[in-house]
């Protein structure tokens, strides 16, 4: 393999590195998505990884216009595929070829550590809620048990039953008043009649 890589070497050299990360890859695949069609070079149907190596040795550039390579670029930047594309403008070297292909690499693993991480947060968050709820609802019932005898309390205490106590004693001495001024009037009446009684016989 000399330094400047042809198209069939490139691609071999991809499919050696993308295998030894994981990747299932199959050569010279029809792809044919998203108004897409063309063989692209290295592809895992499965993980939905590929990669793709245009070259003027075989037309690759007629073969993928520029948009479809945008519609490409669309459907990566929404997470649907993800596909490397090395644009031979100018010859590729072998080390030139391996650090960008390790780059990508490096970022496809770094993306589904942190969707495995999202995943195990939401899958915990999701157990965590019927706790979460029994916890909110304990303290709200204690707040309302809590609540109720603060009410309870809160009308003893403010219940005035020294008004009220001073009101029946208030009406009770009027009662009496008016109680005792008629026993003395009653008894004055008494005397009067005692007196007009004794006066008759004498």
């Amino acid at each position: 393999m000399s330094d400047t890589l042809s198209e069939t070497e490139g691609c071999n050299l991809l499919t050696r590195l993308f295998r030894a990360r994981g990747y299932s890859i199959v050569r010279n695949v029809l792809f044919r998505e998203y108004g897409v069609e063309f063989h692209i070079d290295g592809w895992d149907a499965n993980a939905r990884v590929g990669f793709e190596f245009l070259s003027s040795e075989d037309d690759d550039h007629d073969d993928l216009s520029l948009d479809e390579f945008k519609a490409l670029t669309a459907a990566q930047q929404r997470g649907e595929l993800s596909v490397f594309v090395i644009d031979e403008v100018e010859p590729v070297s072998v080390a030139a070829l391996a650090l960008e292909a390790n780059e990508f690499l490096d970022e496809m693993a770094s993306a589904a550590q942190a969707r495995l991480k999202a995943g195990v947060r939401k899958a915990a968050a999701k157990s965590r809620k019927p706790t979460a709820q029994g916890k909110k609802t304990k303290p709200a019932a204690k707040k309302a048990t809590a609540s109720r005898n603060k009410a309870a309390i809160a009308k003893k205490v403010s219940a005035p039953k020294k008004t009220v106590i001073k009101k029946k004693t208030a009406a009770q001495k009027k009662t009496r008043a008016d109680g005792a001024a008629t026993v003395k009037s009653k008894s004055s009446v008494r005397k009067q009649a005692t007196r007009k009684a004794g006066r008759k016989k004498k």
